[in-house]
């Protein structure tokens, strides 16, 4: 029977508001309230009528705004009176229609407690199935060919539902209502378990699996977004072969333990720790490592103060972890410098000789995810990596960037990701990875028609990072030419500002804040290497008001490999090119002297001298590895990107109490020439390294700060943004933030986005909308 009501009201739900249970919530509370009317999903987010007077529709909202599903995020709820009046047969979930794409993507969630509580009920007609899942947890992205995401749009359409399951997805009152990836062990994927023959393996897959980890083996695992390579945490043997077959030497792995209980006998577990860890986007946590013989392989993380640790984030996974007594190393499966393998056939190839087996199944992963990476300073979240969990979770701009043409920003290219900005929003996309790779290029521009198709967009502007040689810079400039748009240079350290500002609400007029930006490399707009700035920076433009002094980087990007070249340049540039000598008359032989003599430094002196293939760099994390370098720390060559500043940290850690400092050449361009001299007392003294390492950190944050202090005399800068590569260092973040606070500063540092280059094409993006308008 039809019921008409005086009024009806057609109300828009924009935001993250598909793919997370809306439309039954919706659905429960209008049924709740004896409410008319009929709810669907469109291209633009959520799309509720209603038919009943303004004081039920208002109460309706209410309940809607407290009890949306926790997958969700409302940004907007626009209301409009309908007329005439429609007649509604009571409350209906109605089919989803097309349109302009305006609403999120959410990202793929970590299995929710009631889903674990199934598989492990053998009552549960899912009793060990590892694909389980509902509205408030499982796959999103990761398996999402368009939108709206229904299930004919994801990687789930292949499989038919059964007619239980085919009742829960129709059923409003049931949480698995519309749950696009909903399924059961008759109707959905399947696990096996095969040799590199592709020869399935004897017994129940996830036993097997087991049964090879306990003996050692090495297991790629199909996860939610990609492949993982799995192996014993407490076999040494079983980690160092697998640092052997993926010729990764050094760089930690990242772990899996199997609920909260096993990873506190490794590692320091607190509240905010636990929260991270359990909640939907199911991260890798650094957490600080407990140093007691707990049995954990020592190659896991050689040399780390800190331990990489999540939680099962799949029923696979945690059907996994059930079965064994110990944590897993759960590292990205590729080799060394490839983007992780997401295909089965693909992974029966690139992981040939490195996996023992492989543990697939048959629903295909449409968009590769890593998992995500974070941090705590001043116990606080800061990701580092943002992907699985995070990513793609468009950011809600302030209001000032609403009406902003479609920009596309191209990111960097070391830790790339791109950006669509578009209706006042910024969608980042998961981790790329490093652009040299031709795959990790193939795969940016297979991930930006996928987001450009699924979000119906096309850029009216294009924005790129000024270096002449980035391969995402060059793509971006191909895109602008084939689609006849403009193009946007946008300076690399602007850029890291800009994506603070834009991260914490900050508006197109706001005035300008002084940024510190402290990275590796970067291409300054003098043409030279930037890498330690102070700039006076808004959106619309920056000036450079302070850097740290360049120094050679002798052979080029070989400094960037190996630190000792940098600290032969520094050095040199204190004492000249008779360091060695220089050094030795004031403050005895040093171990470090005997070291630098064994290299090439006379012909490092000469290309210096004559300018032949050293450029000059202000780079702050040129300037960690020299200090690490003095120290003895990757002295001769780093094996990962930032191997040679995170020993640093490491070592500087271990003296938490020590507050002394050296001094420092403050001005507009800051040297080092003090903290040299006073460095090579120390040495000289046989002061312990760890605390020659806390006074190095100490001189860094001083000279930052003092530096701060001075330029109020000649600009008024009360806001401070902290950005940058080198500021993922915990130690260095965290006290300069305190000291700066102390100086009455307002200080904003990247939390939601990495202070790496991940977070690059969210600055360029907010650069051009603004200097378009």
């Amino acid at each position: 029977m039809c019921e008409f009501a005086e009024q009806s009201w057609e109300i828009r739900v924009r935001g993250l508001v598909q793919g997370v249970g809306f439309r039954p919530a919706v659905w429960r509370i209008a049924t709740a309230k004896g409410l008319a009317g009929e709810v669907l999903n469109d291209g633009e987010g959520v799309l509720i009528r209603l038919g009943c007077s303004p004081a039920a529709r208002d109460a309706f909202l209410e309940n809607l705004k407290r009890d949306a599903p926790p997958l969700s995020r409302i940004d907007a709820i626009e209301v409009a009176e309908q007329t005439p009046t429609p007649a509604f047969g009571g409350f209906q979930i109605i089919a989803s229609t097309s349109g302009s794409v305006r609403t999120g993507i959410v990202p793929d969630a970590a299995t929710c407690p009631d889903c674990l509580a199934d598989i492990m009920d053998p009552k549960n007609r899912r009793f060990g199935y590892p694909f389980t899942n509902c509205t408030n947890c499982g796959p999103r992205l990761s398996i999402m060919c368009a939108i709206p995401y229904d299930r004919v749009n994801t990687a789930m359409s292949i499989f038919e539902m059964c007619p239980d399951c085919t009742g829960e997805y129709e059923d409003p009152a049931d949480r698995r209502f519309h749950a696009q990836p909903n399924a059961c062990p008759i109707c959905g994927p399947q696990l096996a378990l095969v040799d590199g023959d592709r020869e399935a393996l004897p017994g129940e897959p996830l036993e097997a699996a087991a049964d090879m980890l306990r003996l050692g083996k090495i297991v790629a695992i199909k996860g939610l977004g990609g492949f993982q390579l799995a192996c014993d945490a407490t076999n040494a043997n079983a980690v160092t072969e697998l640092r052997r077959r993926k010729h990764r030497a050094a760089k930690p792995f990242a772990m899996m333990g199997r609920d909260l209980e096993q990873i506190g006998c490794f590692a320091s577990v607190d509240q905010t720790a636990t929260d991270l860890l359990t909640s939907p986007p199911a991260p890798i946590a650094l957490l600080p490592a407990i140093e007691t013989d707990n049995g954990l392989a020592a190659e896991v993380a050689p040399d780390q103060t800190r331990l990489g640790f999540m939680l099962p984030n799949t029923p696979l996974h945690q059907l996994l972890l059930q079965r064994l007594d110990v944590p897993l190393v759960m590292t990205s499966g590729n080799r060394s410098g490839e983007p992780q393998v997401s295909d089965n056939e693909e992974a029966l190839d690139q992981l040939a000789g490195i996996a023992d087996a492989w543990l697939i199944h048959d629903r295909e992963i449409v968009n590769r995810l890593d998992d995500s990476v974070v941090q705590f300073v001043a116990d606080s979240p800061q990701v580092l990596r943002r992907a699985r969990g995070y990513a793609p979770e468009p950011l809600q701009l302030h209001q000032g960037f609403a009406e902003a043409d479609p920009i596309l920003a191209c990111g960097g290219d070391l830790k790339n990701t791109f950006c669509l900005l578009k209706d006042g929003q910024a969608i980042v996309s998961p981790h790329v990875g490093d652009m040299q790779n031709t795959r990790t290029n193939r795969e940016f521009q297979r991930s930006l028609s996928l987001f450009s198709d699924t979000h119906d967009f096309r850029p009216q502007t294009v924005a790129v990072d000024a270096h002449p040689g980035y391969f995402s810079s060059r793509l971006g400039r191909e895109k602008a030419a084939s689609d006849a748009v403009p193009l946007v240079e946008v300076q690399h350290h602007h850029a890291h500002v800009a994506a603070v500002m834009a991260e914490h609400g900050f508006g197109p007029e706001t005035p300008p804040v002084l940024g510190v930006v402290l990275d590796g490399l970067g291409y300054g707009d003098d043409g030279t290497i930037w890498g330690g700035e102070f700039l006076l920076a808004d959106f619309h433009g920056y000036e450079r008001l302070a850097h740290f002094a360049p120094v050679a980087m002798p052979g080029g990007d070989k400094a960037n490999q190996q630190p000792w070249r940098s600290l032969w340049a520094h050095l040199s540039e204190v004492f000249g090119p008779d360091a060695l000598a220089e050094i030795e008359s004031q403050y005895g032989a040093l171990p470090i002297l005997d070291a630098l003599a064994a290299k090439p430094i006379d012909m490092l002196s000469q290309m210096i001298a004559r300018s032949v293939n050293t450029p000059s760099a202000s780079s702050a994390g040129r300037l960690f590895d020299a200090i690490a370098a003095a120290l003895g720390l990757c002295f001769d060559e780093i094996r990962f990107e930032g191997q040679a500043a995170m020993a640093l940290q490491s070592l500087a850690e271990s003296a938490p109490d020590e507050c002394a400092e050296y001094p420092v050449d403050t001005g507009k361009v800051i040297g080092w020439t003090g903290m040299w001299h006073g460095f090579l007392t120390d040495l000289g003294a046989a002061v312990p390294r760890s605390v020659i390492a806390a006074r190095a950190h100490n001189t860094i944050v001083s000279a930052i700060c003092t530096c701060v202090s001075d330029l109020p005399r000649t600009h008024d800068i009360s806001t401070v943004v902290l950005s940058g590569g080198v500021f993922q260092n915990r130690l260095l973040l965290e006290e300069t933030q305190t000291r700066l606070k102390a100086l009455g500063k307002e200080v904003f540092a990247p939390s939601a986005f990495p202070a790496n280059d991940g977070g690059l094409s969210l600055g360029q993006a907010a650069i051009a909308a603004v200097g378009l308008r």
